[in-house]
This record gives structure tokens, C-alpha cells and sequence, in this order.
């Protein structure tokens, strides 16, 4: 139930205090949102808890309701990935953002930059889904998974979720029906905000914000 920004970032902890949102500030150091996710809730009361990367501003409230779904129905899984469609086969060699193969009980079993497969992308797109960063672990599991040290993959393709599965543990997938953009490159900044300007959906989430900083 609780919502927290964590950065090490004044600037961007005071635009989310002017929101009034509430920020947890951490340590300069962290390489990825997991560990910097696992450090921001040392000292939070919970069992379980979700990491929104900061380059994912189109994320749905509904994306993350249907993550929480899957928590409440397998709450001693260890994490969990909402994943996107792979919409064209250009996106099998993208390296800007990651993939993985997931298999029949939606158990991720490896993830990658670039396609390693052969099939067409008919078949390939079945089994390949996109990473989206939204993310969810029990609270006791992320500890002791930050406290390993990066996994051999991880760091050679700089893929964080390796490390769960490079360790045997089980990484789930949580499939949602559209792959919207996020900010893995710096051109890819722009698509971002035209899509908020001509989307409805988000245009209307976005004045709900920009209204309740109003009325605060």
C-alpha cells in the first residue's frame, strides 16, 4: 500500500515532494534499481515489494494491479516481470531493451539483448516477450538476492533479472497485452511524451496528477 520514490537524486526527490509524493533517499553507489529498491525498504514494514523503474513512465495502474494479482494468488514465489508482446521482428535484435523465453507456466527462463533463436518470428514471438520494468519480489527474497554478488550474465549483458535465474531461482512472468514505449535510449525520451499527448488513457492519468498537485 505504500508508494515511495527512491533516488539519490535531490532534484528529482524535490519534484516529487512538491507533488506530494514521498521519497526515500539512498546511497549514489547502486548500479541498478534492485539493489537500490532493496536498500529504500530495509526498514519498511512489508512481505512483498514491486520496483517501477523510473524509465517506464507509461506504466498502467491496471499493469500493476494485475502484478498484485499474481502475488496474492502465489505469494511464496520468489519474484515476478510483467512482460509485453514482441510486436516486430526488428525488436529480436534491438539491444536497447531486454527480452526473454518463457515457458508454458510462465516461469522466465533466460533473458537476453538479442534474439539467440532461429524460428521465424511467428513462432519466436510466441515464446519471447519484452521486459518491462515492473518488477516484484517477497521482501526476504531480495535481500539475500542483492547480497550475492552480480551472476557471470548479468553483468556481461547488464541484465539484473540474471541473477535470479543464474542462482535457480524462479523468476515469473506476468504477461499484459502492450508493450508501451519507455526510455531506454535518449531519442526514445520524445516518443514517450508524444505518446502521453495522444493517448487518452494516459493523457487522462497525467491530468489527474497535474490536478491534484493543484488542489494540494
Amino acid at each position: 500500500s505504500g508508494v515511495y520514490v527512491a533516488t539519490c537524486d535531490q532534484e528529482i526527490a524535490d519534484v516529487v515532494t512538491g507533488y506530494g509524493g514521498n521519497v526515500i533517499i539512498t546511497s549514489d553507489r547502486h548500479l541498478n534499481g534492485t539493489s537500490r529498491v532493496a536498500e529504500a525498504v530495509e526498514s519498511l514494514d512489508c512481505s512483498h515489494v514491486m520496483l517501477l523503474q523510473g524509465d517506464e513512465p507509461l506504466m498502467l495502474p491496471r499493469h500493476v494491479e494485475r502484478v498484485i494479482e499474481q502475488i496474492y494468488n502465489n505469494p511464496a514465489d520468489d519474484a515476478w516481470n510483467a512482460t509485453g508482446p514482441i510486436e516486430n521482428a526488428d525488436e529480436l535484435d534491438r539491444h536497447s531493451f531486454v527480452k526473454c523465453a518463457v515457458a508454458d507456466d510462465d516461469t522466465v527462463i533466460c533473458c537476453f539483448r538479442r534474439s539467440p533463436c532461429f524460428s521465424s518470428f511467428e513462432t519466436q514471438k510466441t515464446f519471447i516477450r519484452k521486459i518491462l520494468g515492473l518488477i516484484a519480489y517477497r521482501k526476504e527474497f531480495l535481500a539475500g538476492l542483492t547480497a550475492r554478488p552480480a551472476s557471470r550474465i548479468e553483468k556481461a549483458e547488464s541484465i539484473e533479472q540474471m541473477r535470479i535465474i543464474e542462482n535457480g531461482f524462479v523468476l515469473k512472468s506476468v504477461p499484459v497485452n502492450e508493450s508501451l514505449p519507455s526510455v531506454n535510449e535518449p531519442l526514445e525520451a520524445e516518443l514517450v511524451l508524444e505518446y502521453i499527448k495522444n493517448n487518452p488513457e494516459q493523457k487522462s492519468l497525467l491530468n489527474r496528477i497535474l490536478s491534484a498537485k493543484t488542489h494540494a
